[in-house]
């Protein structure tokens, strides 16, 4: 049985010794006198043979019949109590009273009484002598919680580290998407994590699905966006938009003004301006004309969305390109989408991490601003 503490309230009083909490193993007897009884009562819980307690003190070793046999570390969470009753020693040991230190630790006296009895019977030896003037530590209590002081501070300094990671996990993300979502849904999708987590600093990266996996793959970024047909191989991913390709031309081309849809052959033969190999628009573009004798030589080849846009708007000839990336342009009639029949032009995009990796931190965040 475990409970939740509060961290803000520091560790100070963890550190507070059996002796000087009000509560004395020794019952008054000197210093040397009680490291004596300490002694004995070492020796004594080591003859006990129940389940087995080690110490780490400078004394050495304490440890049940069981763990005679060869391997001290094996099964060690049946002989050790959890760290929320060790917490509850130390309180009693501070406190003198079972019912103060119940409060202490957030329970009632009966759920505190029950846990000192069966962590009693866990270790095989008495922690807690009880009577109506409150509880006092027994020699093998005393002992006990000088070991468990150094447990508990060792969890805490656990805890801290644990705690320092995670910020410094948190304090960045490293985003690596493909050009149109990189362009036209980040941006959006940045700014409303930024209200959520300003203090964490992102950087994004630009560049076609293949570099993205290739990143990601790297450890060089922390969750990625694709836009291509599946997933790349050693990643899992989730889909967070959908998107649709468009063929678009300048107002001077003379497909601005014709009726009726091109059918997949003729757009097929028609030299475009496309983007590179390895971006997610070039596959879904070879997949939907591979059943139509493929693309023809490409008019001019472009490394991202924005040059591919600039050439088709200057009438260098016909483009591919997502409907996210073309508003603008279709409004201010800078271009004319041209229809097509027959080709299927909608894509998937997706977010994208290393396979066994799922998103944490600012990272999961992020993702669930995808999908809002």
């Amino acid at each position: 049985m475990s409970r939740e503490r509060d961290d803000s309230a520091g560790p100070t009083e963890r550190g507070i010794g059996a002796g000087g909490g009000g509560v004395s193993g020794t019952s008054g007897a000197s210093e040397a006198s009680g490291a004596a009884e300490r002694r004995t009562a070492a020796r004594a819980i080591a003859a006990a043979g129940g389940s087995g307690v080690t110490g780490a003190g400078s004394g050495g070793t304490a440890s049940g019949a069981g763990t005679a046999s060869g391997s001290v570390t094996a099964h060690l969470s049946h002989r050790v109590p959890d760290l929320g009753a060790l917490e509850l020693l130390l309180a009693v040991a501070r406190h003198g009273s079972l019912g103060a230190a119940a409060r202490e630790v957030g329970i009632t006296q009966p759920a505190a009484s029950s846990r000192i009895r069966s962590m009693e019977r866990q270790l095989g030896v008495a922690l807690v002598d009880r009577s109506p003037r409150g509880s006092r530590l027994t020699d093998a209590g005393a002992l006990v919680t000088d070991w468990a002081r150094r447990i508990v501070e060792s969890a805490e300094a656990f805890d801290a580290g644990v705690q320092a990671l995670r910020g410094r996990r948190d304090s960045r993300l490293r985003v690596v998407a493909s050009m149109t979502i990189a362009e036209y849904l980040l941006p959006g999708w940045l700014i409303a994590l930024r209200a959520e987590r300003p203090d964490t600093a992102v950087s994004l990266q630009a560049g076609n699905s293949a570099v993205v996996a290739e990143r990601l793959l790297a450890g060089e970024a922390d969750l990625g966006f694709v836009e291509g047909l599946a997933v790349p191989d050693g990643l899992d991913g989730t889909v967070v938009a959908h998107d649709r390709l468009a063929v678009v031309v300048a107002p001077s081309h003379p497909w601005a003004r014709r009726r009726k849809p091109i059918d997949p052959a003729e757009l097929a033969g028609t030299p475009l301006v496309l983007r590179e190999h390895g971006s997610g628009t070039r596959q879904v573009l070879d997949a939907a004309l591979a059943g139509h004798g493929g693309l023809a030589r490409p008019l001019l080849e472009l490394a991202s969305t924005t040059a591919v846009k600039a050439a088709a708007v200057s009438g260098a000839g016909p483009a591919v390109l997502s409907e996210l990336a073309i508003a603008e342009e279709l409004s201010s009639r800078r271009l004319v989408a041209v229809p097509v029949a027959g080709a299927h032009l909608r894509r998937d995009l997706r977010a994208v991490w290393p396979t066994g990796h799922r998103p944490t931190g600012p990272a999961r965040d992020l993702l669930s601003l995808t999908r809002a």
